[in-house]
């Protein structure tokens, strides 16, 4: 092993710095101040859980993410968390199992085995809400909402808000009656929105089926306009479908009247959490970032398989992300330069002065350093025997 490889960190991990991490921490706090003043409360989760609980209600993808381990006391398979989301789940179902609505706020850092994507990398600051016991359209917009306000919080410019139901798609796909194989062959080219495939695969469906719908519904994607348009493709088709559509209308309506600086889309092939997403579900992106900045959705299947079925919806975010793409500016006060001296009548002064400033006290090898490269814009200088502050000229 050479020097190097002592101090190399594996790829997609990296030590976060000042400045950047004072400005991930600020807004940190000010992300879960905002959350708690919406009435959610502060939990910290465990980093490590058995892999039973981790994966509880999630689908493959999460346990793919997840870094495995086997616990030295039980010689049980542990896991590093991947997703806080299921940790909040069996909190509410478990832990605290409360009656009636149930708020949770939550922020830590997780771990995946790949990064989710190339702008990313594999140690997250993921931060997020959870709302438990209430499965009205009003619990749906409170989360959507609150999300919302996380993104201005962190100064994201134009936020465009994506739509969609997993009711759709559910619908279909149980009406169309594929095998198993046709059926995920369709489910991985609507993932990928890979039309060309899907038509391949459809092509033989007659005009009207339920196959044909599919098909056009994978072409649908766009603004209000697109909601429309899927109306007019799948009305009439089933009750589920009709109130799904029904859902995304209200919800849009109540959006574009309280956000309208948000410009809103909907896209029929969103299959992102397919697999224990169970209603509603909502992206949020912005120009140039080619990955979603935060997500969420309805999951009332979760907390069954802990033992207590509660209706739930949530959203997530990446805080480091939301750092780096926000034009949230930071007015931070210089510090105070305090000389090496030991005058006790300085200690005093020093002590006054941190409990609303930051002072930074000179050492012995300080005798040639400039306070100014240390962030200070004032200093202590003693005048006629008392100890005053100064602007550093």
């Amino acid at each position: 092993m050479t020097v190097s490889d002592r101090w190399l960190l594996p790829d997609g991990v990296e030590d976060i710095l000042p400045p950047l991490a004072g400005q991930i921490e600020s807004l940190r706090r000010e992300v879960m101040d905002t959350c708690q003043r919406w009435g959610y409360q502060l939990v910290i989760p465990p980093l490590i859980e058995y892999l039973e609980s981790l994966f509880t209600g999630t689908g493959h993808d999460l346990e793919l993410q997840t870094f495995k381990l086997t616990d030295q006391l039980t010689g049980r398979m542990m896991g590093v968390r991947a997703d806080m989301t299921p940790q909040a789940a069996r909190i509410d179902a478990h832990t605290l199992g409360q009656d009636g609505i149930t708020r949770l706020c939550y922020a830590g850092h997780v771990l995946h085995t790949r990064p989710r994507h190339m702008l990313t990398g594999r140690t997250p600051i993921q931060a997020g809400c959870e709302l438990f016991g209430s499965a009205s359209e009003s619990a749906d917009l409170e989360v959507i909402s609150l999300m919302l306000e996380a993104l201005r919080v962190a100064g994201l410019p134009r936020v465009h808000l994506d739509l969609a139901h997993v009711s759709i798609y559910e619908s279909l796909i149980s009406a169309a009656g594929f095998d198993k194989d046709t059926e995920a062959s369709v489910f991985d080219a609507m993932a990928r929105k890979s039309v060309p495939e899907l038509d391949e695969l459809l092509g033989d469906c007659a005009e009207g089926s339920t196959g044909a719908r599919l098909r056009k519904l994978a072409r649908v994607n766009g603004g209000v306009e697109a909601l429309d348009e899927a109306r007019s493709i799948l009305g009439g088709a089933s009750d589920a479908l009709d109130a799904a559509l029904d859902q995304l209308s209200r919800v849009a309506d109540m959006l574009q009247r309280d956000y309208p600086e948000v410009s809103l889309g909907f896209d029929f092939c969103e299959l992102r959490g397919y697999n224990y997403h169970t209603g509603l579900v909502f992206a949020a992106y912005v120009p140039g970032h080619g990955d979603s900045v935060a997500k969420g959705g309805r999951y009332d299947a979760i907390g069954s398989d802990f033992g207590r079925a509660r209706p739930a919806t949530g959203f997530s975010l990446d805080i480091r992300a939301l750092v780096a793409l926000g034009q949230r500016s930071v007015q931070r006060p210089g510090s105070v330069w305090a000389p090496a001296d030991a005058d006790p009548a300085l200690e005093q002064a020093v002590a006054a002065l941190r409990a609303t400033d930051t002072v930074i006290r000179a050492l012995p090898e300080d005798a040639h350093t400039d306070p100014a490269s240390k962030g200070c814009d004032r200093q202590l200088v003693k005048r006629d025997g008392q100890w005053i502050l100064e602007a550093l000229g």
